[in-house]
């Protein structure tokens, strides 16, 4: 569930950067997801639908006549371009953690090396030490 929350907060308040990342991975893997979607993902979807293939699915507005053509609102499209979102969307979202685990563990190794001690310490050590003799 933590991950879920973890997208969620992506997806809604990400940076500038996370937004830019985001675009140019998904026009990058655009094309790859959308035939995983449709090559893939869809038609094991459409056997447990009973063979219904989405790209098909179409709600009729106006049928056609001799002079005009069937108007049709394409919503098995627009079903499987949400699928594309979702699965790019998720994509960056985990490069983008991977970075984000890189870069803690960069600053955690950063913070582990010993630091100089400020004159204040040094001088308050050396009072110390001159008490103790």
């Amino acid at each position: 569930m933590e991950i879920i929350k973890e997208f969620k907060e992506f997806a809604i308040k990400g940076n500038v950067v996370d937004i830019a990342v985001g675009i140019v991975i998904g026009t990058a893997f655009g094309k790859i997801v959308s035939s995983f979607v449709a090559d893939i993902i869809m038609p094991p979807i459409g056997v447990i639908t009973g063979g219904v293939d989405f790209s098909n699915l179409v709600f009729t507005l106006k049928s056609a006549t001799e002079t005009t053509e069937t108007i049709t609102l394409n919503y098995g499209i627009f079903l499987n371009t949400v699928i594309d979102f979702v699965i790019i969307a998720f994509a960056i979202f985990f490069v983008i953690k991977q970075i984000n685990r890189f870069k803690r563990k960069e600053e955690t190794k950063q913070e582990e090396k010993p630091k100089e001690p400020t004159e204040e310490i040094v001088l308050l050590r050396e009072i110390r030490d001159s008490l103790k003799k």
